[in-house]
């Protein structure tokens, strides 16, 4: 998917430990599956990107998942097609279950376009009550209607949303819990037992970066989400919030990406705005245009800057809102990797910090 892919790993391959197997995350996460093979693993979860899948011809995977599309790395691909055509490959030759988002019709066709291994099934997830065939939610709870014999008559419980608040607090958001679901219906083609779901995302952790709560600094809720690099994933990161208390730091190179119905999409949960990076003469545009109540404040590229941003964040807010790094672009016109950008934040975050607890 665009957005989710190495969160959904993760709680795929915690998943798989708990239930006894050998499981690496490989691929795109990090570590090259031709680097794996000769492991002791018994199974693989793995991440593909759209550049790898684009030239992918013999893959076989017993399950598989496309999370989302949505433009991102068009400089590449060259069009929002062929970038979802190389998203769609991933269904190509799946043996047991090709697991797609229910309410995403894109990814749904790229599921009944797919030339899968005769006998595999589609298998949706949903954020609501789950229909034969598919995994979701029923008051607060995961629950399988598809891979128990009796599913036209029964769901069986997997596990609980309370599961899933060490990692985003008391209220997950849908983007987590969309990728709790695809997740767990991944493991369940695989055979994972049932308390093995829920004990792998109760041990799960997500990698850095990943909108991590930072802490409660300055009477404010700090979230680092260095890696939404794209639209999706900004939008992902600031669903939730509740509307007007949302401290957006955005910016940096925006790969060519039309934000406009980002900004349209986020505008409401808006109290101020803090620009970075080299884009910002655009994206000071599109602010004008889709949320012209805003207050937006820029800050340059000077040797402090970082703490700046923290400043001016403040100097937005009011007690009780949630600063939000979702860039929604690439970080390589100021840092080597969005790993660095988000490790700045979180140093300038710290660095307020200290200085707040010696006030009086």
């Amino acid at each position: 998917g665009t957005n989710g892919k190495t969160t959904t790993v993760g709680m795929l391959g915690s998943i798989l430990r708990a239930a006894g197997e050998d499981a690496l995350e490989v691929g795109n996460i990090g570590t090259p599956i031709t680097r794996a093979i000769d492991s002791a693993a018994t199974v693989f979860a793995v991440e593909l990107s759209s550049f790898q899948l684009a030239t992918t011809q013999s893959v076989s995977p017993e399950a598989s998942v496309c999370l989302n599309v949505d433009e991102d790395h068009l400089d590449w691909h060259g069009s929002v097609e062929a970038y979802a055509a190389a998203k769609a490959r991933v269904y190509h030759n799946t043996r047991i279950a090709c697991v797609y988002p229910a309410a995403d019709p894109l990814v749904e066709h790229m599921v009944e376009e797919a030339d899968v291994v005769e006998g595999a099934r589609a298998i949706g997830t949903t954020l609501g009550v789950p229909a034969v065939s598919q995994v979701g939610l029923v008051e607060g709870t995961v629950v399988d209607r598809a891979f128990l014999p009796t599913r036209h008559r029964e769901a069986l419980h997997l596990a609980d949303l309370a599961d899933l608040t060490h990692i985003t607090g008391a209220q997950p958001s849908p983007a987590v819990v969309s990728d709790a679901l695809a997740a767990a219906a991944l493991a369940r083609a695989h055979g994972v037992a049932p308390e093995a779901v829920a004990e792998g995302l109760r041990t799960f952790h997500p990698a850095d970066h990943r909108r991590a709560v930072i802490g409660e600094v300055a009477d404010l809720t700090w979230i680092d989400d260095s890696k939404a690099t794209n639209a999706h994933a900004a939008a992902a990161s600031l669903a939730g919030i509740r509307p007007g208390t949302a401290i957006w730091v955005v910016g940096g190179d925006a790969k060519g990406q039309d934000l406009h119905e980002l900004v349209h999409t986020v505008a409401p949960l808006l109290r101020g705005v803090v620009l970075i990076g080299a884009d910002r003469a655009p994206l000071r545009g599109v602010l004008a245009e889709e949320a012209p109540g805003v207050p937006v404040v820029e800050v340059d590229g000077h040797p402090d800057w970082m703490f700046s941003v923290v400043n001016e964040a403040v100097g937005l807010s009011r007690p009780g809102d949630t600063v939000v790094l979702a860039p929604a672009c690439a970080s390589w016109d100021q840092f080597d990797n969005y790993g660095q950008r988000g490790d700045a934040f979180v140093a300038a975050v710290h660095r307020l910090g200290e200085q707040w607890g010696r006030r009086p």
